[in-house]
């Protein structure tokens, strides 16, 4: 019973963080075409950041990840207006500043806090008992949080009025010009939202794991698998992918050793690809 619940709740976790980092990432490509490679690593550098307004600076953790969110948002900001908008609808070029910012950011940490891993105090100590199970305080919060943060997206995308305007630009860009739609500050909103989603899900699980300057690469990886897996523009078919990810990657590695799990994981991917080549939710292109 103890196992069964642990994988449940790393199941729940994995995907809940796959999904909120995946979901920013399809926002910016389906909205302003933006490939955002260096989304990983604002991944990686809000979990720093929050490391060490947590531990240097001595603010409580939960204002440090506050305080992250807000400064990670704000230099979205700054990415979208001096580093994307000037590049908009020259994909090889956005494609190289955002290969560069990643070597910026991974190089800045390396330098500024070096490459051994770093572990942040949980944002919630203890553990849940129950007659059944017991389970870390930590892993409920983390999840928690994450679902939370996604229903709020969800929410924000279909129900308010910039939700509807990058909705409306991710369908036909054209016509939302056309509507009087404020390209640049949709895009603006968009990337805040995708690096805010980054920024929650780099601390909670710099303390539900670790922080390591590169770990961002492997939440690239899975975000890019998720947009494919689930079809491009597709957010339900998005959620789908994030909860079979993060199954697949909760459970295989505690019966099989990292390298393999991670073979075996690929290859029910490109087998459900091969099947559905347009992702679960996605449509032929005509």
């Amino acid at each position: 019973m103890e196992l069964a619940a642990g994988i449940f709740a790393n199941v729940l976790i994995l995907s809940a963080m796959y999904i909120l980092v995946a979901l920013g990432f399809a926002l910016l490509f389906s909205i302003a075409g933006i490939l955002h490679v260096s989304h990983g690593a604002i991944y990686t550098v809000s979990g720093y950041i929050c490391w060490q307004l947590a531990t240097t600076a001595g603010i409580n953790q939960w204002l440090a990840l506050l305080l992250t969110v807000l400064i990670v948002g704000a230099f979205g900001l700054f990415l979208e207006k001096f580093c994307f908008r000037p590049f908009t609808g020259d994909f090889d070029r956005s494609l190289v500043v955002g290969i560069g910012i990643i070597l910026i950011l991974q190089t800045t940490i390396v330098v500024t806090v070096g490459q051994e891993s770093r572990s942040m105090s949980p944002f919630v100590a203890g553990i849940l008992h129950s007659d059944f199970v017991s389970i870390s305080l930590e892993r409920i919060v983390t999840f928690a949080m994450g679902a939370a943060m996604l229903g709020v997206l969800v929410w924000f995308i279909n129900k308010t009025k910039p939700g509807l305007q990058m909705r409306a630009m991710s369908q036909d860009l054209q016509g939302a010009i056309m509507q009087g739609i404020n390209v640049n500050r949709t895009s603006a909103i968009a990337i805040v939202i995708a690096c805010a989603s980054a920024a929650v899900a780099g601390c909670l699980m710099g303390a539900y794991i670790s922080l390591s300057p590169f770990m961002g690469d492997v939440v690239l990886g899975k975000a890019l698998i998720l947009v494919i897996l689930g079809g491009m523009g597709s957010m339900t078919g998005i959620f789908y992918a994030g909860l079979l990810l993060g199954a697949l990657d909760a459970t295989l590695p505690i019966f099989f050793s990292g390298s393999v799990a991670e073979v075996i994981a690929m290859s029910a991917i490109i087998i459900v690809l091969l099947f559905r080549p347009t992702g679960f939710l996605g449509r032929e292109i005509s």
